[in-house]
C-alpha cells in the first residue's frame, strides 16, 4: 500500500475517470461485432503465436470480445457491471482502480504468453488457439470479487426477485472458479490465475479494509460535507445591509451598545442605525 501510495502521488494525474464506462463501450462494440460480422470475432482474439507474426492488434483487440451473456440479460448485465466498476473506483479511488483493472488485463495478456512459451518448449511446435481461453470472462468475475469483500452486504435480486448480499454472490463465484480450475486442462487454469492474479495481488496486499468499507466512505462523505458548510459560515453579519466579512476584507464590525440585543453592525451602518428597543 505504501509503494501504491507512492506511485499514485506520482501518477495519479494520469489515471482515467470512469474508466468502466469505457469496458462497458468495449463490450458494447463487441457484442455489435459477434452479432453482426461473427466472422471478424476470430481476428480479435488474444493469440500469441497471430501476434507474433504481426497482428499486434490483439494485445488490445480481444477486450471487445464480452462475456458470454444471453442478449435478453445484456442490458441488465452491463448496467449490473457500470454499477460495479463505479462503485469500487469510488471506494478505493481512480487511480487504485485503474492499477487493479489495468493489472488484470496486463496479467491475462502475460499469462496467454507464458502459456505460449511453456507449450513451445515442451511440444516443440508453436501452440494455436491459447487465444479462445483467455477472454474478459475471468476479469468481470475479479471485478465482482473485489466489489464483494467491499461492499458485502449489498444486496442483489437474483432474476429480479431472490434477493443475495454480495458476499454470498462472491462465495459462489470464487467455488465457481476453483472447480472450474480442476475440472479445467492447463491453458484453462492459466486463464484462470492470470486474470484473477490482480485480485490476489491487490487485495490480500492489505488485510485492513476498514478503510474502504462503505460505513467508512460514508463517514468521510459526511465529515467533507460538514467541512464545507463550516467554511461557508460566517463570524460577522451586518444587521442592516446583511454584509459578511467575506464581502470585503476592508469590512469592520461592531456591536452596538445602545441597542437592546446583540445587534452588529458594519462601519457604514455602525452610526446611522436605528437603535432597537424591546419595549
Amino acid at each position: 500500500m505504501n509503494f501504491l501510495n507512492k506511485m499514485e502521488r506520482k501518477f495519479g494525474r494520469f489515471a482515467v475517470p470512469n474508466l468502466t464506462f469505457w469496458l462497458i463501450g468495449a463490450w458494447v462494440l463487441g457484442f455489435i461485432i459477434q452479432y453482426t460480422m461473427p466472422q471478424v470475432q476470430g481476428m480479435l482474439t488474444l493469440e500469441p503465436y497471430m501476434i507474433l507474426r504481426g497482428q499486434v492488434w490483439r494485445l488490445v483487440s480481444w477486450i471487445l470480445i464480452p462475456p458470454a451473456v444471453n442478449i435478453l440479460f445484456l442490458i441488465f448485465f452491463l448496467s449490473c457491471y457500470y454499477f460495479i466498476g463505479t462503485s469500487i473506483e469510488q471506494a478505493i479511488g481512480t487511480f487504485r482502480y485503474n492499477v487493479y483493472l489495468f493489472g488484470g488485463l496486463f496479467c491475462t495478456i502475460l499469462g496467454a504468453f507464458l502459456l505460449y512459451v511453456v507449450y513451445g518448449i515442451t511440444t516443440g511446435i508453436p501452440v494455436v488457439g491459447i487465444g479462445n481461453y483467455f477472454g474478459t470472462e475471468y476479469v468481470t468475475m475479479s471485478l465482482f470479487l473485489a466489489f464483494a469483500v467491499i461492499f458485502p452486504n449489498v444486496e442483489f435480486r437474483l432474476y429480479f426477485i431472490i434477493p443475495f448480499k454480495a458476499k454470498w454472490l462472491g462465495i459462489v463465484d470464487a467455488v465457481w472458479m476453483v472447480f472450474s480450475f480442476i475440472v479445467s486442462n492447463w491453458a484453462g487454469r492459466v486463464a484462470i490465475l492470470a486474470s484473477l492474479l490482480n485480485f490476489l495481488i491487490f487485495f490480500f496486499s492489505t488485510r485492513n479494509y476498514q478503510r474502504i468499507s462503505p460505513r467508512e466512505i460514508r463517514r468521510k462523505q459526511v465529515y467533507k460535507q460538514q467541512m464545507r458548510q463550516s467554511q461557508n459560515v460566517t463570524k460577522h453579519k451586518c444587521a442592516i445591509c446583511g454584509r459578511t466579512e467575506k464581502d470585503g476584507d476592508d469590512l469592520e464590525f461592531r456591536f452596538c451598545s445602545r441597542c437592546e440585543g446583540n445587534y452588529e453592525y458594519c462601519q457604514d451602518h455602525l452610526f446611522t442605525h436605528q437603535h432597537v428597543k424591546k419595549s
